[in-house]
């Protein structure tokens, strides 16, 4: 790797927006860096750059994702209130995943900073699973920690009778608020 030539400044950073554009997956920063070759935090620092240019790039638990503007199919978004333990969020996630679903995001209340949202970006058990592992793994706390269990998540489907059943499914585990 020393060897390699590091690909510098602009240039970097248009390879690293190409790449993310192409992309069908989330990528790393380690990815980037290696591609690249420089360090993760020249990337995290690179992705910031393009963030504040308004490139839509958002970063989940499995990488860095372009937003594509415009989704192959009609997608359907609905808001939950859910509440449960930490040590109940993967069977939280597999309950919502299992019908088709992908969990967006996750959004608490917090008393000081208002709401607070962070990207989750899962859409099958073995995202659910890796999330649940990089938690772990790095010792987070979950959000839903800082709320007593109390959380919001934005659910997305491309069709309405999937978000019905994951919602249903919720409810019979337990884990939705109902208004």
């Amino acid at each position: 790797m020393k060897d390699e030539k590091k690909i510098l400044g602009e240039e970097r950073r248009q390879l690293i927006l190409e790449w993310l554009k192409e992309s069908q997956k989330p990528l790393t920063g380690a990815e980037l860096a290696m591609k690249t070759n420089v360090s993760r935090q020249v990337i995290v620092q690179d992705i910031s750059l393009l963030k504040a240019r308004n490139e839509p790039i958002i970063a989940t638990s499995q990488g860095y994702l372009y937003l594509q503007t415009q989704p192959q199919e009609q997608t359907y978004t609905r808001v939950v209130a859910c509440y449960h333990t930490p040590e109940e969020t993967l069977e939280e996630l597999q309950l919502i995943v299992d019908h088709g679903v992908t969990v967006k995001d996750v959004t608490i209340e917090h008393p000081v900073y208002g709401d607070l949202t962070a990207s989750v970006m899962v859409s099958n058990r073995q995202e659910a699973e890796q999330f649940i592992k990089k938690i772990e793994e790095t010792k987070s706390a979950y959000l839903l920690q800082l709320t007593d269990g109390t959380h919001l998540h934005t659910l997305e489907a491309n069709s309405i009778a999937k978000l019905d059943a994951a919602c249903d499914a919720l409810k019979k585990a337990g884990f939705l608020i109902e208004s």
